[in-house]
Order: structure tokens, then C-alpha cells, then sequence
């Protein structure tokens, strides 16, 4: 197999950007083609190469770790950074539950004759050639390339600068599981640097790139979605709310909040504000918030929060509209389910969004009206993720409405064809 896993002089952005595309759509071809055993036996054997080289991805990450410390970035980025033994691991049980999956390419969703005898079916097929963008998270060079495998499609993976040689040698387990069974090493492909001019390039690919999928930060969502010439999958921000209703059960108020919060700060499935009916506010909240406080938040609240908890800051305009990814939860309380469901309206991000109640009705009204891509009732935000939707992984959430909306797996990297059967009919 070739591999550039560097850049020589002679080379520009452009032609190594052009050489990858060509290189991907070519893969494509024949990946599209591709039996399902061979797909599953290259995730299989990508999933050793995890275990087999765990220190070796470990000793990748350590690098990145350091720069990213001396760098000064964020408790929160370098959470989502850092791999250990367990989180290697979940990266090859993840391959092995995706090599599990039925396999997508091929299934007949719809079939139908018309009165002239004509045999009509709708047929998966794959995407591609899928460009996909990530700040931080190395483990989705594992995600992305595994998930885009399984439904026939080709990738370029751009990873961030940070997390530059922690997904080099996640890459590089995934190349050893394509060649292992047989397939185009160039169906999992890593643009070779961290310059942002790159990224420019990949946008303007449309000759070998079907869709482009950006996972991170507002900032790198929005430069793709002004520059891109080619449809994209988006993953906003995950401004995520749970709405406590005055029909609320107080434990599991309690537990709920403290596991969207906590359990893991850095993920877009974090919750981010807490809306809480005012008729239960001196029920629910105070065992809450000292309970958030005492595992280390900082809650930002309304003058009712903070005449509840003293050790509570002054909520300002900014903290309804901000993703903190840290221990940082805002917390307004509101008269009633439509006040909430306006404050969601006005300041959510259409990620995923929690109502805690054990009113059917205001349930299904709150199902009904809130439009995100997740919605839950008396379960914890931090669900909000394609393995728990027991999709084996996803690429991110699509927060938009074309094509897939929610947590992006095996499925909603397919497309489909129409197939059409006669026995020699004409049109009259």
C-alpha cells in the first residue's frame, strides 16, 4: 500500500489535496462493491490492532497531551484529548459492535409493482466519498473511518492539529485492518498536515467528495458551512437543557441532573442549563444543587437560585446562550412548560434536550413542540450518543433536517437508488 504520511517539498496543499481525492473516489468504487464479510473482517482485525498497539497509541496521545498542556488549552479539550487503556479498548469494542451491525449496502427499503407490470424497489447504496472534520477527539478517526467502512463509503479524515499523532496511529490500525482483508488501503485516508489550508482544499473537492461532515467547535461548523461546496452534515453545539415539571419525581430530578452534568463535562451530550418549574424549586433544587456543587460545579442561577444556594453566581444574558463543556451549569427557573419551551426555542442549539416529569401529557407536548434532534423524558442527556442508540458509534449529531438528523451512524451514511424492472414496457 502507499501511504503519504508526509509531505515533500515539491508538494502543495492543492495537488496532495487532489492526489487524496482521486486516490478516495477510486476506493469508492470498489468499496461500493465490497462484500460484507470483508468489511467486517477489516474492522475485526483493525480491532486488534487497537489492543496489539495500544502503548504505541498511547505513547502517540502522551505527545499530544504534552503540546496540548504547554499550549495552556482547556481542562475541558484536554478531557476529550486524552486516551487511556479503557478508552482504547471502547475504541475496539466500538469496531467489533459496528462489524456486528447489519450491513446496510444492498437493503431493499421499499418494493412495489405499478399496474403495468413495472417492479420498483428503493435500494441503500453508499454515500461516497465522505470529507469529515474534528477538532480534539481522536477517537473519532476511529468512529468515522469504521462507521464510513461499514456503509461502503470512502473518507478523508481531518483530525485536529492536537490530537495530530493520537489519530495518526488510530489511522494506522484501521489502514492495517484494510489491507489485512483485502481492501484499498485508500478507503480510509488522513489529509498529511495540520495546515488550515487544507481544510479550504477539502471544501472544494466537489469532482471527488460526495459530503463533507465537520464535528467541533461553532467556529469551525460555520467556516465550513460558508465555504463548503459540498453538501454538509451538520454537528452544531450541544446547548443542552433539561426542563424539571412541577410533575417531576425529586430522586430521579436529582440523579438525572447530576449524571447529564457530570459524568463526563467535555461531551456535546452534556447539559449545559437547567430549567426548573418555580413550584418545585424549593423541593428539587436545594439536595440538587448541593449535590452538584459538592462533585465541583460552579452553578450560575436566577435570583430564586440564588436565594436557594448562597454559593451560587449571578446568571448574565451570556450564560443561557453558552456551551461551557466544564463544570459550569446555569439554572433559571420558569412559571410554567411553555415558558421553558420558549427559553428552548429561543437559546438551544436543536441537539438534545431533556424534560423530567411523570405527566404523560405535558411529556408528549413537550415531544411535540420542542424541535431538536433528541429528546428525552426522565433519562440522562448524556445518551445523546450513537453507540448508546445501539448504532455501534456515530460521526457526530446532525442537528440539521436534510437527509440525517440526530446521531450519524451506519444508516445515515447511505443514500439510495431507484431500481426499475419491465419485461419490455413502453410508455404510451
Amino acid at each position: 500500500m502507499t501511504v503519504h504520511s508526509t509531505l515533500n517539498e515539491s508538494d502543495t496543499i492543492a495537488s496532495i489535496m487532489q492526489d487524496l481525492g482521486r486516490r478516495a473516489k477510486e476506493a469508492a468504487k470498489s468499496l461500493a462493491m465490497a462484500s460484507t464479510d470483508a468489511k467486517n473482517s477489516a474492522l475485526r482485525n483493525a480491532a486488534t490492532a487497537f489492543r496489539d498497539r495500544s502503548a504505541e497509541i498511547l505513547a502517540a496521545n502522551s505527545t499530544d497531551m504534552t503540546a496540548a498542556k504547554e499550549k495552556g488549552i482547556s481542562a475541558a479539550l484536554l478531557d476529550r484529548l486524552e486516551l487511556n487503556e479503557e478508552r482504547i479498548v471502547a475504541m475496539a469494542d466500538g469496531l467489533d459492535a459496528i462489524a456486528d451491525l447489519a450491513d446496510p449496502v444492498g437493503d431493499i427499503m421499499a418494493q412495489w409493482d405499478r399496474p403495468n407490470g413495472l417492479e420498483i424497489s428503493r435500494v441503500r447504496v453508499p454515500l461516497g466519498v465522505i470529507g469529515i472534520i474534528y477538532e480534539s477527539r481522536p477517537n473519532v478517526t476511529a468512529d468515522a473511518g469504521s462507521l464510513c467502512l461499514k456503509a461502503g463509503n470512502a473518507c478523508i479524515l481531518r483530525g485536529g492539529s492536537e490530537s495530530y499523532h493520537s489519530s495518526r496511529a488510530i489511522w494506522s490500525c484501521l489502514q492495517e485492518g484494510l489491507v489485512s482483508a483485502g481492501l484499498s488501503a485508500d478507503a480510509i485516508q488522513m489529509i498529511p498536515t495540520t495546515d488550515r489550508a487544507a481544510v479550504g482544499e477539502l471544501l472544494t473537492l466537489s469532482e471527488f467528495v460526495d459530503v463533507i461532515v465537520p464535528r467541533g467547535s461553532y467556529k469551525l461548523i460555520e467556516r465550513v458551512q460558508n465555504e463548503s461546496r459540498i453538501p454538509v452534515f451538520s454537528h452544531l453545539d450541544g446547548l443542552v437543557h433539561i426542563y424539571i415539571d412541577e410533575d417531576s419525581d425529586p430522586a430521579k430530578a436529582l440523579d438525572i441532573t447530576l449524571n447529564s452534568k457530570m459524568r463526563r463535562v467535555s461531551v456535546c451530550g452534556a447539559l449545559e442549563t437547567l430549567l426548573v418549574h418555580k413550584s418545585v424549586a424549593k423541593s428539587h433544587l436545594p439536595a440538587i444543587l448541593n449535590s452538584l456543587i459538592d462533585a465541583g460545579c460552579e452553578i450560575r442561577g436566577d435570583e430564586v437560585v440564588m436565594a436557594l444556594e448562597p454559593r451560587t453566581l449571578r446568571a448574565t444574558e451570556a450564560d443561557w446562550q453558552t456551551e461551557y463543556l466544564e463544570p459550569i451549569l446555569s439554572i433559571k427557573t420558569v412559571e410554567n412548560l411553555q415558558a421553558a419551551m420558549d427559553h428552548i426555542a429561543h437559546y438551544g442549539s436543536h441537539h438534545t434536550d431533556c424534560i423530567i416529569t411523570e405527566n404523560a401529557d405535558t411529556a408528549k407536548t413537550f415531544m411535540d413542540v420542542v424541535d431538536s434532534a433528541i429528546l428525552l423524558q426522565n433519562a440522562s442527556t448524556q445518551f445523546a450518543d450513537g453507540g448508546e442508540f445501539g448504532m455501534g458509534a456515530e460521526i457526530g449529531i446532525s442537528t440539521g433536517k436534510m437527509h440525517a438528523r440526530g446521531p450519524v451512524g451506519v444508516e445515515q451514511l447511505t443514500s439510495f437508488k431507484y431500481i426499475v424492472k419491465g419485461t419490455g414496457q413502453i410508455r404510451p
